[in-house]
């Protein structure tokens, strides 16, 4: 028997024996069997007992689960209402440590500090599929309309924690390819949430051939649900057009004649684990595997999308940009008939002035906190890699026509430079790119170079902050 499913029986063991204890049997327990999930929450906080604690955060997860929506919502103001710090105890721990600055007041300021909740949350998780429900309770509370201090308070308890029970150390890596259980698979092609997956055909074409590779990250909690995954095309050359990866009738190599290694999706699997950073171990994962396995890599390169860039613009040309000449507003205009791709003529007139405009998004444009506004971008630059190349009309699908108006980019992991370029954005808010994508910057209209970008890129940003926060890359 595989070492998580003993685990896993091992716990609901536990727990159904915590259960025939907790529930059955005595007024006490008929009392228990009635409460309310805030006086049950109460019972676990004072708990003891492992098998009575196990049988009441089952009891507790189970009841969220058969919750509504307005329940739900219930539940969650009930955490941040009922279940913050203990007032009174960190008012004595403040006045304590404001006489006494030793290390015991400290920790003892430490703990009273800590919201009740957090304590709650992690006997929560020793419920069988505890994580796996908490996961979800996360992903509902962050469905959720509510955006008051409260709310946000409840989500960094989560954020909190979770950023401890997903730690890298936790993590396994592991390839998916056509043997892969099928199980596992259907997910793959459910979480593709850059380039669809069709069915099993296009799946097939993605995984089977000797020029393909897929990683995904495992955590042994959430055995069977990957985190987060990665497609990699083995290939001579650095594609400019998703096409030239995924067309049906592209020519296939054999790994070992590949000198590029291309990752041109990566999909966070779930939303409850919003904003939990695995994919920048991926990649780094990913790649020292993959030099160990095919030593003729030579180049490591996205072909990513640009999520961002269509709602940019569309604010750029909304206030009238003063940097952009008349005849650049114009030729944007062609962007508004959907049919312009297919017209050489508007496609090169449109390729001048768009590219330029790419640059000046990658290259000055920046969020308030002084990162770059697109969430891709944030991703892979603040990963170490450099923007390689703009590449127009990289994806015609309508998906990114409409995000994008086709554009796709590379950005190059260079090894010997990746700390350098984290470095470079992290200390010096300085986007590392090829001379190639400088060069753009000077062919624009508004000849401009560096600063935050025109009026209204904050409110823009913080938009794009708010709608874009998931990790699609």
């Amino acid at each position: 028997m595989p070492e998580a499913s003993f685990f896993t029986d091992m716990l609901q063991s536990i727990t159904d024996h915590g259960r025939q204890l907790l529930f059955s049997g005595s007024r006490n327990t008929q009392a228990a069997a009635k409460a309310d999930l805030e006086t049950l929450c109460e019972m676990l906080l004072s708990s003891r007992g492992e098998a009575s604690g196990m049988a009441l955060a089952a009891e507790i997860l189970d009841r969220w689960g058969a919750l509504g929506s307005e329940g739900a919502q219930k539940f969650f103001y009930m955490l941040q209402q009922k279940f913050g710090p203990d007032t009174a105890r960190l008012d004595r721990a403040i006045e304590d440590y404001r006489t006494d600055k030793s290390s015991a007041a400290v920790i003892a300021l430490h703990q009273a500090a800590e919201p009740r909740r957090q304590e709650l949350l992690r006997r929560l998780n020793h419920a069988p599929n505890g994580t796996a429900t908490l996961v979800r309770m996360r992903q509902q509370l962050l469905a959720s309309k509510d955006r008051s201090e409260a709310y946000h308070a409840l989500d960094a308890d989560f954020t909190h924690l979770f950023g401890s029970w997903f730690n890298r150390g936790f993590l396994t890596l592991r390839p998916i390819d056509w043997t892969t259980p099928a199980y596992i698979l259907e997910k793959i092609i459910r979480y593709e949430a850059v380039h669809e997956i069709a069915g099993w055909e296009e799946l097939r074409r993605r995984l089977a051939p000797a020029d393909r590779r897929c990683f995904a990250f495992f955590h042994p909690r959430l055995a069977d649900e990957p985190l987060v995954f990665v497609e990699v095309a083995l290939t001579r050359s650095v594609p400019k057009a998703i096409a030239d990866v995924l067309d049906e009738g592209r020519e296939q190599i054999h790994a070992d004649e590949a000198t590029t290694a291309v990752f041109y999706s990566i999909s966070n699997c779930q939303d409850g684990l919003r904003g939990i950073s695995f994919g920048n171990f991926l990649i780094k994962q990913v790649v020292e595997d993959l030099r160990k396995d095919l030593p003729g890599l030579k180049n490591f390169v996205t072909l990513s999308p640009v999520p961002g860039f269509a709602r940019w613009l569309a604010s750029v040309r909304a206030t009238g940009d003063r940097s952009l000449s008349g005849a650049a507003l114009e030729t944007l205009t062609l962007l508004d008939d959907p049919n312009w791709p297919g017209r050489e003529s508007s496609a090169a007139e449109v390729e001048r002035v768009l590219l330029p405009l790419a640059a000046r998004y990658f290259l000055t444009e920046r969020t308030p906190e002084g990162r770059p506004v697109d969430p891709v971008a944030r991703f892979h630059l603040g990963n170490g890699a450099r923007l390689e190349r703009v590449n127009f009309l990289g994806d015609r699908s309508p998906k990114a026509m409409q995000q994008a108006h086709g554009l796709m980019v590379n950005y190059l992991y260079k090894l010997d430079d990746i700390v350098a370029n984290h470095e470079a954005l992290a200390q010096r808010g300085e986007v590392i790119a090829s001379p190639a994508v400088k060069s753009l910057l000077s062919q624009s209209d508004e000849g401009r170079r560096g600063g935050n970008g025109q009026q209204g890129s904050r409110a823009f940003a913080q938009l794009m902050n708010s709608t874009l926060g998931g990790g699609r890359k």
